[in-house]
């Protein structure tokens, strides 16, 4: 791997337990407390493993057990395995928005590993934010440091149907909002779409995030589609606990695997799954905590060059289950190898090249070729225009093809408790050529840009067969939902972003291909309104609220906090 490997005198933990004196006598004494002897961490390299494992984040229900198999691995290569918890930040669950925490869980796991005797790191995550979370805290940190993915659950079922999380809900509401279904199926679906431990089976920002650290390296080849429940998940684990150790003695840290090649093989893996909007924000921020910068003609320049393969919903037919049996993520790559940068290095220590040798699709209607694709689209598109002078993104894939190019009046809301009041209204004014536009959705003013950018279909409209229509709004939206949303407008209007001058009965005119989005208002009168605007409130006034709006970047910055990018060192804790 490399001539210069570390010795025991010259790892971190030896700081803390390697020297004579008495603040070292301490650290050993309150080791022998837990039960540990010298025989313990003589020599041997402290691993941190990071769990965001907790009793209310069902992604995550297995990571208490995949710790032991981790800290099994750890004690085979011969070091001292050291669980520290974190935010688990559960999706469903976390309010208003687990994006709000995003930052609290990367502040947290950097802030775990300096001030404790941590040589290298194992991060357990996967729910959407913790993957994004967890790999910018490591980043900033710079020990070693491998990804352990919590990996998909098993396909729902109901009635003979195969259900994806996420998108079946939504079909599903909307029907029962048409009057289609009853409270009776609706209640056996509940119990039938999530049947086991793991994330989203179908290609949200979970499985999104999961492949993406895969394509970046940090985990080991395969690791991130092998679903939750199965044995080699624990297999997994455990290999991942002996790399750790073994990626400690040779000093194989993230800057070892981050370069600029490394995002554009995420970049491209991202678009072949046909992956969550929400990554582009997730890579910006994790490519700015390298000291590299990733913009937005970037994803679009390679979402015209990379189609849509995973043949995987939203913007398919199958589930993640099935994309492990199909031969999972290193056969997709290996269908993208031609476009992709071989060269570049993972936590395994071989180039991408040899990593992909032997990769074989074993169901090609699920994984498809460049030269038949699910989709020729591409997975994002970036739409510039007067509404997005910064842009916004789209799921082309994901929408009615008729919705891509498109020109319609606005229904416009303020708040998406206004819109939730007024789409089920019987009398509401709306048609199917209408635009949805809903504004104070983004990182300050929803707070945390929650994911309501698939705004709801009006339920006359749901009565009448409609299914799709064009939305826009300065949030996101989970990357389980399809449609024609157009997400993440920036600058966002909780900050006079061109969103905050909208109003009902404007007309917004889109072209998916052209790549525009365009407010048909004169600027004159946008002057006008622009000077009757007046920002609203504070949304916090105190605690990680008010520190978050004071500090969070836009959607095209990552929505990381300013003093948190960069490669600025921070120094070792003084020990005393």
């Amino acid at each position: 791997m490399t001539s210069h490997r570390k010795t025991p005198e010259t790892l971190r933990s030896h700081r803390w337990f390697g020297v004579s004196d008495l603040r070292s006598f301490g650290h050993r004494s309150r080791l022998r407390q837990l039960g540990y002897d010298s025989a313990d961490w003589v020599g041997k390299p402290v691993i941190g493993i990071v769990n965001t494992w907790s009793d209310i984040n069902p992604c995550h229900g297995h990571l208490r057990e995949r710790a032991e198999d981790v800290k099994r691995g750890v004690l085979q290569a011969g070091g001292l395995p050291i669980e520290l918890p974190a935010m688990s930040l559960a999706e469903p669950i976390v309010k208003p928005s687990a994006m709000l925490y995003r930052n609290f869980l990367a502040m947290e796991t950097e802030e775990l590993l300096r001030s404790h005797p941590i040589d290298g790191v194992v991060l357990m995550g996967g729910c959407d934010k913790t993957t994004p979370g967890l790999l910018m805290g490591a980043i900033s940190m710079g020990l070693p440091a491998i990804y352990v993915p919590a990996g998909p659950m098993l396909r729902g079922h109901w009635r003979g149907e195969t259900l994806g999380s996420g998108a079946d809900a939504w079909k599903y509401w909307d029907e029962k909002r048409a009057g289609t279904i009853g409270e009776a199926e609706w209640t056996e679906i509940e119990g039938g779409i999530a049947r086991s431990f793991g994330t989203c089976m179908v290609m949200g920002t979970a499985a999104t995030m999961m492949a993406i650290a895969e394509a970046l390296g940090f985990t080991l080849p395969g690791a991130s589609s092998i679903p939750a429940v199965d044995a080699s998940h624990s297999r997994m684990a455990a290999a991942s606990g002996r790399r750790i150790v073994d990626m400690v003695w040779e000093d194989f840290s993230p800057a070892r695997i981050l370069s600029s090649a490394a995002f554009d093989n995420a970049i491209k893996v991202h678009m072949a799954m046909g992956g969550s909007t929400n990554a582009i924000i997730h890579l910006v921020a994790m490519a700015r905590r390298a000291g590299l910068t990733i913009d937005m003609a970037r994803f679009d320049q390679i979402s015209r060059e990379i189609p849509v393969l995973a043949n995987v919903r939203p913007s398919g037919q199958w589930l993640m289950e099935d994309f492990y049996y199909a031969g999972g993520l290193k056969a997709l790559m290996g269908e993208l190898r031609e476009a992709l940068d071989l060269s570049c290095v993972g936590v395994s220590g071989q180039p991408l090249g040899a990593v992909l040798e032997g990769a074989r699709v074993h169901r090609p209607d699920i994984i498809r070729t460049l030269a038949d694709p699910v989709s020729r689209a591409g997975a994002t598109a970036v739409l510039i225009g007067n509404l997005a002078p910064r842009g916004c993104v789209m799921k082309p894939p994901a929408a009615d093809p008729r919705l891509l190019k498109h020109c319609g009046p606005v229904l416009a809301f303020e708040s998406y408790d206004e819109m939730a009041r007024a789409v089920d209204r019987d009398d509401l004014d709306v048609t199917p050529d209408h635009v949805l536009v809903l504004k104070n959705a983004g990182p300050k003013g929803g707070p945390g840009m929650p994911e309501w950018g698939m705004l709801p279909i009006p339920k006359k409209l749901l009565r009448a067969g409609v299914r799709d229509m064009v939305r826009v709004s300065d949030g996101r939206m989970s990357g389980t939902s399809y449609g024609a949303c157009i997400l993440h407008v920036c600058p966002e209007s909780f900050v006079g972003g061109p969103l905050a001058l909208v109003q009902t009965g404007d007309r917004i005119e889109i072209d998916a291909d052209g790549r525009s989005i365009h407010l048909h208002v004169g600027e004159e009168e946008l002057s006008r309104r622009r000077a009757a605007w007046t920002p609203p409130p504070p949304r916090y006034e105190r605690g990680w609220g008010a520190m978050y709006s004071a500090h969070v970047g836009q959607a095209d910055e990552g929505c990381d906090f300013d003093f948190l990018t960069g490669t600025a060192p921070t120094a070792e804790p003084e020990i005393h």
